[in-house]
């Protein structure tokens, strides 16, 4: 189990390429850019949603990954959650091997009772572009995503667009995320905290009318 600790801003899409240079430059290389597909799982009823918790399978370059994660707290863009995940051999949920890994009691319980009847309920796609920065002693993943998640709903397809940047910390003091954010937001004041996890945009695309 760990907790993922990541600043999130909204990132205006023309802007994209502007921020990418402004990493480039701070760390005097190109940042690594990667396809990440995700599907997201949950019961009919939303019952991981309703325990505050979210399940996703995601394929990378080298791997299929799966993770759970509860909702934890976020404000002005941070976002403090318990996180699990792991690899596993294809494009097929490991329930078992995530109930064992599980730390925490209540998040272990909402996924075994759902766990009968789970669906794939929404996905996002985006590109990620990231770097790797040190900042006032810590290490933090900068990465930009642009993509879409989607939807179907009655043989309705939805989407929205995701562009963000996400600040994640990785090792050091979490003070760094909020210094390293605001020297960001100061070179691009139209960036904004953004509260809302790629999950919660993919429930609420779900029950738009």
């Amino acid at each position: 189990m760990s907790i993922e600790r990541e600043i999130k801003l909204a990132l205006p899409a023309t802007q994209h390429d502007d921020v990418a240079r402004f990493f480039t430059q701070r760390t005097g290389r190109d940042g690594t850019t990667i396809a990440l597909a995700n599907v997201y799982f949950d019961t009919p009823d939303l019952q991981l949603a309703k325990a505050k918790s979210a399940l996703r399978l995601r394929r990378t370059p080298d791997q299929w990954l799966q993770t759970y994660k509860t909702v934890g707290q976020s404000t002005a863009g941070l976002h403090s959650r318990f996180e699990w995940e792991m690899p596993v051999a294809g494009d097929k949920l490991d329930i078992d091997a995530m109930l064992t890994a599980c730390g925490d009691e209540d998040a272990r319980r909402a996924l075994k009772n759902a766990a009968a009847d789970l669906i794939a309920l929404f996905r996002t796609d985006f590109a990620r572009v990231f770097w790797n920065i040190e900042h006032d002693g810590a290490k933090i993943e900068a990465a930009l995503d642009l993509g879409e998640v989607s939807a179907e709903v009655d043989g309705d397809k939805r989407k929205a667009t995701i562009s963000e940047v996400e600040l994640e910390l990785k090792s050091g003091d979490e003070s760094a995320l909020s210094t390293l954010s605001a020297e960001l937001r100061g070179a691009f004041p139209d960036l904004e905290p953004d509260d809302i996890s790629k999950a919660q945009r993919g429930y609420r695309l779900r029950a738009a009318q």
